[in-house]
Formats: C-alpha cells, structure tokens, sequence
C-alpha cells in the first residue's frame, strides 16, 4: 500500500461536489453543509448483521420509522444480501421491499432507496415511493439504468468485482483506492451516457465488497480521494468484517469501531452515512456537523456565565 503525506492544518476535507444539493421528494439534502445519515433496513432471513429481525414485514416497517424517530434522514431498504448464496427470484425480491416502501413513504417523507440491482424490483420500488436505487453492481445492468432514467430516480454506483450472490476468491488490487475510483469514474460516465443526470449520482467505494481488511482500512484512511471525484460519497462501514477483523469482536460488539470508521471517512468527505446503530451516529454526526460549523449545540450553558455550572 502505498503512503500519502499526513495533512496539515484543516484535519477534514471539503470535497468540490458537481451538484452539492439533492433534491428526493419533498426533501432537499445540502451535501456542502450536511452529513445525511442512511439507516439499514434488511428484509431478508439471513440478514449480515440482525439475523432475520426484520423480515417480517411489520418488523421492518417499525424499524423503518423507528430510525427516522432516531434521527435517520434516509431508509435504506433491502430483500436481497449482496453475500454469496442462492439468487433471490425478483418477484420474491419485490415483495419483500414494495410493502415497507409504501408503507413507510405513507408515513414519513424520509428518503428512501431501495438495495437492489434487478430493474423490474427497482421499477416496483419507484412506483411504491423510492427516491433511490441504491446498486451494489456499479450500474452494469442497462435495464436497471434504463428505468433509473426514465424515471429520474437517484443511483448510488458502489464498486464490486463480482457479480452478487457469488465468491470472489482472493481479491487483489495493485492500489485498491486508485482502481476503485477508476471504476467509479468510468461507470458515472457510462451512466450520464444513459440518461441518468449527473445530480441525480451518488458513489460508494464498497467497504469489504470484494475487498479484505487491508483494503478497507486503506479506503477508510483515503477516502478523500473517492469523495473528491465531485459526487456526494456513501461509505458504508457498519459493523463489517473489516471492523471485526481489526478490533477481533463479534457484529453486536462492533459499534465504537463503525463510529471511528464512520467519522474518520466524513472527515474525509463521505456524505452519507450508512449505519445500523442509528442514535448512536446519528450523535456521533450531530458532533461533527457542529465541529464543522455547520449545526449548532443543542443548547451553550458551559463557561457562559459568572459561575460555570455543571452541564
């Protein structure tokens, strides 16, 4: 891997995006002043991280609006694990995801993307009130980016190397960052030659898809340079192997470590957060916005006055 020279002076970087606002539905995301946070909502048996805790479809919609009570911008909604397996038939697929879209958008103005790569689970998902597509394939489907642009619904393009649901033995990369953001760069234009307007992209490097530990940690550690190809940037950290590998913890035990891995990538001008534990960054955000300049505390009572109360 190779070393880059430690900054000095500003400790965060301020990627120069193309389009700094995103507009998905009634909601106006300002990417220059806001770091969005994406909840996880999997609507699968074999979930990576909650096993199956919301599959059932009253389960995932309480977890969905309880997010947003939470302080979640966006609600990420999937029925299909990117992890080798069997291939999950789209109409399966659609009824998974379709009933918690609609009912959540029923109820919330709340972004929300829907995980998946099959353009006729994509179309359902739009009909039912996705603002996103949300693609771990990079776009490489045309149909999936045909119904993107017809329907000018945004894309998240994530980096990968294999096809989902499938092994990828040994990954290996002559400079991981470098050759994802080439990816990234390519698939972009490959998606504005498509129809798909360029405010209307975002990007995500892929922590740990087709990617080991080192690999991630060199993503998290350079992450400024996937942000700074002008797109609002996702990075997708929690509790991942790649935490769990360094910190030797089990999923539940891995909160601290994504937090670190979270603000250590926006310092590095990631955009959106996607996280399972939602309070939990949604404070950890809250704190970097303010460091930023960007919020104010909740209230100032600290050294403010004659006397310094306790807080």
């Amino acid at each position: 891997m190779e070393e880059t020279p430690v900054r000095t002076g500003s400790q965060h970087f301020l990627p120069r995006l193309l389009h700094p606002k995103h507009e998905f539905g009634q909601r106006i995301l300002d990417f220059e002043r806001q770091i969005a946070l994406m909840a996880i909502i999997n609507r699968t048996p074999d979930s990576f991280y909650d096993g199956g805790r919301t599959f059932a479809l009253q389960a995932a919609v309480d977890a969905s609006l309880r997010a947003v009570s939470d302080g979640a911008d966006w609600v990420d909604i999937g029925g299909a694990p990117f992890a080798p397996g069997p291939a999950i038939p789209a109409a399966e697929e659609a009824n998974r995801v379709v009933p918690v879209i609609q009912a959540v958008r029923e109820a919330s103005d709340v972004v929300i993307s829907a995980d998946t790569f099959l353009p006729e689970v994509a179309q359902q998902a739009i009909a039912a009130g996705a603002n996103v597509i949300n693609d771990t394939t990079g776009l490489r489907n045309r149909d999936l980016a045909a119904v993107i642009a017809e329907t000018r619904t945004h894309v998240i393009i994530t980096h990968s190397l294999a096809e989902p649901r499938t092994v990828l033995g040994r990954p290996t990369y002559a400079d991981v960052v470098t050759e994802v953001a080439e990816f990234l760069v390519r698939q972009v234009e490959h998606a504005v030659s498509l129809g798909i307007g360029e405010d209307r992209i975002l990007i995500d490097p892929g922590h740990d898809l087709n990617k080991n530990t080192l690999h991630s940690l060199e993503i998290t550690r350079r992450f400024s340079e996937i942000a700074g190809l002008g797109y609002p940037t996702l990075a997708a950290v929690s509790n991942k192997d790649f935490i769990g590998e360094t910190l030797n913890l089990p999923k539940k035990a891995r909160v601290e470590g994504s937090l670190a891995a979270a603000v250590m990538c926006a310092l590095g001008g990631a955009r959106v957060l996607r996280m399972h534990n939602v309070a939990a960054a949604r404070s950890a955000i809250n704190v970097v916005e303010a460091a930023m300049g960007w919020r104010q505390p909740a209230y100032l009572k600290h050294n403010m006055g004659d006397f310094n109360e306790p807080c």
